[in-house]
């Protein structure tokens, strides 16, 4: 613990070290300075105190929220101006190494100040772009549109419209009205159908209870249903006993069948047409170890006929791959959540990249492997950080062809 508290102490030394030479080179105030420290000593205090206050069993999630945009605001922007100043230093290193015997190295002022500004800048930039993404971004929830064929869909199905929503984690909100025009997004498509793929909340059914009455107003003409996400089921909290651990998923339950949600735990239903059925199977959460895998596709699709039209709701994406795409049931479609994109990254038209594809193959929109389809949403809401940066919450539209 010792040591690494001191290799910790030292990398900040470190980059403290070389972003008060870069502020240096802005400003010949002394009184700018001595600010600079005061404010740089106030904010790591702050800092220090929420880290060590955060408890697991803690229900409001406004410390573990401040922890990490002090990180993503205040921390990692300073790498970028390390990482500049870091590499000129290297450079005149080796520089000083190979005219050692020769004349001296001509040291240029004017190039360090220029590094030490480019890096402020992207600094600056950076830490603007996340304090965005905190009022702002996670509100700016966009409406994706897309048109799915699914093998042997009856006649009546066609045009069949599907709101999926995922991963609400409803403790990382605060304020429930502020996600009223994101409930008016979802009503304004006028679905036929509304899916939630899992994670209503952070670890506690509570977190829902002050979002009942704006959930509940969601409709949808054949219904609502949903799945466990692996943060619903309590594991990354600590309880006051196992009984109280184990009565959480009942009171999730509960509150959103006050909602309007029925949830499905390795089951199915379905919607009837003209005669014609389209199957809605829904999974307990099943991800790649240390997720939980208490999913169970053979009991969710259970006398079900393999060639009728299926779509299944598996909060994990890995489930697809590992399990579904290759399971006799032959489910066409599944849906998805979970990775949230990792609500930073770039998302364009013919751009798409986020860190969280390193840990995902398939962390956002449709994929087709075997003549199967998965779609994976980007998720309504945050965790962690309380922001999004590049990637917005989404609310997906799926036509049935």
């Amino acid at each position: 613990m010792q040591k690494n508290f001191l290799i910790i102490t030292g990398i900040i030394f470190i980059l403290e070290f070389y972003v008060y030479q870069a502020f240096k080179t802005i400003t010949s105030n002394n009184w700018l300075r001595i600010g600079y420290w005061v404010i740089t000593l106030l904010v790591y205090g702050f800092f220090i105190y929420e880290l060590l206050n955060f408890k697991r069993t803690d229900r409001d999630h406004h410390r573990i929220q401040i922890v990490a945009s002090i990180f993503l605001i205040f921390l990692l922007p300073k790498l970028f101006i390390v990482f500049f100043l870091i590499l000129e230093d290297i450079g005149r290193f080796f520089r000083y190494l190979f005219t050692f015997f020769a004349k001296p190295e001509t040291y240029f002022p004017e190039r360090r100040q220029f590094l030490s500004v480019l890096g402020l800048g992207i600094a600056g930039i950076f830490s603007a772009l996340v304090i965005d993404g905190i009022i702002f971004g996670k509100y700016r929830h966009r409406v994706r549109k897309v048109k799915i064929k699914i093998a042997g869909l009856p006649q009546s199905f066609k045009g069949y419209k599907i709101v999926q929503i995922s991963d609400v984690h409803a403790g990382s909100f605060f304020h429930p009205e502020k996600l009223q025009k994101a409930i008016d997004l979802i009503n304004e498509q006028q679905a036929d159908l509304v899916l939630f793929t899992g994670d209503m909340v952070n670890n506690f059914a509570s977190e829902f209870k002050p979002f009942v009455p704006l959930f509940s107003s969601i409709r949808s003409k054949d219904g609502k249903f949903s799945v466990l996400g692996n943060h619903d089921y309590g594991d990354y909290a600590e309880w006051n006993s196992a009984e109280e651990k184990a009565q959480n998923i009942p009171n999730l339950i509960q509150l959103q069948k006050e909602a309007g949600f029925e949830m499905l735990r390795n089951e199915h239903r379905f919607i009837e047409k003209d005669g014609e059925k389209l199957y809605i199977l829904g999974v307990e959460n099943w991800g790649e170890k240390p997720f939980p895998q208490y999913g169970d596709l053979n009991k969710a699709s259970s006398a079900i006929p393999e060639d009728a039209a299926k779509i299944l709701m598996s909060h994990d994406p890995t489930h697809f791959d590992a399990v579904v795409k290759k399971h006799p049931s032959n489910v066409q479609l599944t849906l998805s959540g979970h990775t949230h994109g990792m609500q930073f990254g770039i998302d364009l038209k013919n751009v798409r990249w986020s860190p969280v594809q390193y840990r995902y193959r398939k962390w956002a929109d449709l994929y087709e492997s075997e003549g199967k389809h998965l779609y994976v949403n980007r998720g309504f809401g945050v965790i962690g950080f309380p922001g999004r940066v590049g990637i917005e919450p989404e609310i997906t539209l799926i036509e049935l062809i």
